[in-house]
């Protein structure tokens, strides 16, 4: 760690100065949960993240709101903590979520050995659970293998990682909190163990913010060593990169777990109008490098069609990976083997009194996660009211209204107004969405470039994966004026760089020639090459 004399005279020029109670590092779930619990404690409250919103993990995962059977056989703590945070959360927060239901199914040629282990651990749990006639099973859903040989029904759900996130956000806003995005996180001023300033850079310009804080909090996922370093701590993360592949239309009612220990490509989760599979565990060094490849995708169809057989001939859309931060140091071994818990860490012993570091968790468990965070923070300062986020339910933002797969249809359909052009045919999402969205992202502050509105909407995710959309965009923004000069093709190559690093490795078959019309349009008229990571 640097002290002040160096570490802050490497960013001149400061920008602006500002203060809060505390400046929370990080916008995805857990960052904004417990920005929106501080808040509504009274505390004054700063957002930063060097991306936008779920920029991590919480929006590279499968959006499945675990009812704990996940974990019954190698994390009973875990298990219990998203049993108890499944049901808050649909209390709390039902816009987010869809009560899908979730099915385990054993297959022939599985351990029987955790099958009986599974039936007696959830026998001794309070998750609720029904064991179900292999028939009753496939009669629910028609697409599972005809090699069951036993079946549960326990309360999965799913949840729209994006929408929890914005919301949680836009409450968090509605109560005095600040959202830098685009921002990192590049040093400190110290005073003895007591860090007074977090130093902070904006991407686009490389102009610097100071800002004058009573407690920093890390909530930055796989980068929250990193972080912690920048403090002067130390947060020992493992990361483990997790692939998904996305199907072009929805292949179960219900979230479809395999009946065996955690492994690759063992669950299905239905999204909306498609569905998820996945997923792997591969560690990786670098979060920043993650990505999906081809081996990935034929080892999840290949594994997952044991499952559901109807995967090996359906189309995959695009894949994805996410970065889980899973608490430990790097090293050998199995990832699926490291606990996943939740850490809160009080940096104090390490001479670092007002840094906390909250990493690890689900999705699921993002709400707890921010209550201890913010009751260690509130402790620290001796000011702060109690956690509410357990009895006042999550308020609907109108900037996370067209996150959800198949609502902008329903929407558009029951609403439309003469006029309002489509801007996705895939998703059917209007102009008026995409006017709403930029007034949303002005509101706030943010930027309002392409890649920002796609985060917030399904422009790009649908079976095109953008190639006529992200051009329709583009000169209805142009038109709008929300781009002027060469904004709109910088924004593109943003947009399209990110669709292709999903489509890439599932581009064989249809979906190859699918992919020779998206490079045409994008390189042949408009010039857009690109080295692709």
């Amino acid at each position: 760690m640097k002290e002040l004399s160096d570490s802050f005279t490497e960013h001149q020029g400061i920008m602006k100065r500002m203060k809060a109670d505390v400046t929370v590092i990080g916008a995805g779930a857990t960052g904004c949960g417990v920005a929106r619990d501080l808040a509504l404690r009274g505390l004054s409250v700063l957002i930063v993240e060097r991306g936008d919103i779920n920029s991590g993990a919480s929006g590279g995962n499968h959006g499945l709101l675990h009812s704990g059977a996940r974990y019954l056989l190698t994390d009973r703590d875990s298990a219990e903590e998203c049993q108890d945070e499944n049901i808050l959360l649909r209390e709390m927060a039902p816009q987010c979520i869809e009560a899908t239901g979730g099915l385990f199914v054993g297959v022939e040629g599985d351990n029987e050995n955790d099958m009986e282990d599974f039936e007696g651990l959830l026998s001794q749990s309070r998750i609720p659970h029904r064991q179900m006639d292999v028939a009753e099973a496939r009669a629910l859903e028609p697409s599972l293998s005809t090699h069951l040989i036993t079946a549960y029904e326990v309360n999965d759900a799913t949840v729209d990682p994006f929408r929890l996130s914005l919301d949680n956000v836009a409450d968090a806003l509605s109560h005095g909190a600040e959202l830098l995005c685009g921002t990192a996180f590049v040093g400190v001023k110290r005073q003895g163990p007591r860090v007074t300033h977090a130093v902070l850079q904006r991407r686009s310009t490389g102009e610097t913010l100071e800002v004058e804080t009573t407690c920093v909090v890390n909530a930055a996922g796989a980068w929250a060593g990193y972080v912690a370093a920048i403090a002067g701590a130390k947060t020992p993360v493992r990361c483990s990169k997790g692939t998904l592949v996305v199907t072009d239309h929805r292949m179960t009612r219900c979230v479809v777990n395999r009946l065996r220990r955690p492994s690759d490509a063992d669950i299905v989760v239905p999204g909306g109008t498609v569905s998820i599979v996945g997923t792997t565990s591969t560690p990786v060094e670098n979060p920043d490098v993650a990505w999906p490849t081809s081996a990935e995708v034929d080892r999840i169809v290949e594994e997952a069609s044991a499952l559901i057989p109807r995967l090996a001939s359906t189309r995959m859309i695009r894949a994805y990976s996410g970065v889980r931060p899973l608490f430990g140091a790097s090293g050998g071994g199995d990832d699926r083997t490291v606990s996943r818990g939740f850490r809160l860490m009080d940096h104090g012993a390490e001479g670092v009194e007002n840094v906390f570091t909250i990493t690890g968790g689900k999705l699921t468990t993002y709400r707890l996660m921010a209550e201890r965070a913010a009751d260690a923070v509130c402790h620290y300062l001796g000011t702060g009211g109690p956690c509410v986020t357990r009895t006042r339910p999550l308020p609907v933002s109108s900037g996370a209204l067209w996150t959800e797969p198949g609502a902008a249809p329903k929407k558009w359909m029951s609403g439309h107004q003469a006029g309002d052009g489509m801007i996705c045919e895939c998703e059917m999402v209007s102009e008026s969405v995409i006017s709403s969205l930029v007034a949303s992202l002005k509101q706030q502050g943010l930027a309002t470039g392409l890649a920002e509105v796609g985060l917030r909407s399904r422009v790009g995710k649908g079976a095109c994966q953008g190639s006529f959309c992200g051009l329709r965009l583009a000169a209805w923004m142009y038109g709008q004026g929300h781009l002027t000069q060469d904004a709109g093709i910088s924004g593109l190559r943003r947009f399209y760089k990110e669709r292709w690093k999903g489509m890439r490795p599932v581009s064989w078959g249809d979906n190859l020639a699918r992919a020779e019309l998206h490079e045409a349009l994008q390189c042949g008229l408009f010039g857009m090459e690109v080295e692709h990571d």
